[in-house]
């Protein structure tokens, strides 16, 4: 089913996202060389609980994973890309990870995702998370009254075929609102012009993920973690998004930050400092 959210209730989901951006900008800030992906899941767990929010990946339990997630965030390194289940594993310079995390607050729910390099930038990991991010951004773009939901999809893929990326449809983006994921699907490859005509209240979680060499992916024997099938690096860039009247309402959008492994406001990582 897809409801139509009221501005009332989409202010009630920009809690959340503000939150959620928050987390995010937390985890991009801590994740550096030699910094264990456990100390970052405890972390945000802390940080949830201080915050009266409730984890939407605790207890998950859907069809394609296995048994429920017992974790509050998705980290994803290298050449994983969703569904990262937090391990034992120590960041390494060079490392490309991707955080992505959904919590309810009051009630309502936000869903973004990022991707930074850790420690020193490997310009063709730039390159793939900033392919990503313009995706995101032109897919934002055209999430507007009277425009299609196959809109959203082409606007992905124009980007990712721009730089020379293939598309994997098996995920992509989601409504969302009182759980984290409601209708519509939102592909990351489609035709403009088709499915769903988009409404104001419609609030829609938009997610690019590309793998440099491939569309195919493959699963870890933990059941969740999601690989590119041929081992080459990955980028995952998501916003929670309600479609308004006016302008597109962007309702996890992060505050400029000046590190050095994060994306500036224009969505355009640059490499750390030395």
């Amino acid at each position: 089913m897809i409801e139509l959210k009221t501005p009332a209730e989409i202010q009630r989901m920009h809690v959340a996202g503000r939150f959620v951006a928050e987390v995010l900008s937390e985890v991009g800030r801590l994740a550096d060389v030699g910094v264990n992906l456990l100390d970052l899941e405890h972390h945000v767990r802390g940080m949830i609980k201080r915050r009266g929010a409730e984890s939407c990946y605790w207890d998950y339990a859907p069809s394609f994973g296995r048994g429920p997630f017992r974790n509050v965030i998705c980290l994803s390194v290298n050449d994983a890309v969703l569904h990262g289940l937090p391990h034992d594993y120590t960041l390494r310079d060079g490392d490309v990870l991707s955080a992505d995390l959904a919590v309810s607050v009051d009630g309502w729910v936000a869903d973004s995702a990022r991707t930074v390099v850790v420690g020193t930038a490997a310009e063709e990991d730039l390159r793939i998370i900033r392919a990503t991010e313009e995706a995101l951004e032109a897919a934002i773009e055209v999430a507007r009254p009277g425009n299609r939901l196959g809109d959203i999809s082409a606007a992905i893929w124009a980007v990712a075929h721009d730089y020379g990326y293939p598309v994997n449809t098996e995920f992509g983006g989601h409504g969302i609102g009182r759980t984290m994921h409601e209708g519509p699907h939102v592909s990351n490859r489609g035709r403009a012009g088709r499915g769903l005509k988009l409404r104001p209240g419609l609030t829609l979680a938009l997610e690019p993920w590309f793998a440099r060499t491939t569309d195919r992916i493959v699963y870890d024997p933990d059941g969740w973690t999601i690989r590119s099938a041929d081992g080459s690096r990955t980028a995952h860039s998501e916003h929670t998004v309600a479609i308004t009247e006016d302008a597109p309402l962007v309702l996890t959008r992060r505050e400029p930050e000046n590190s050095a492994t994060r994306a500036d406001p224009a969505g355009r990582p640059a490499a750390k400092d030395a």
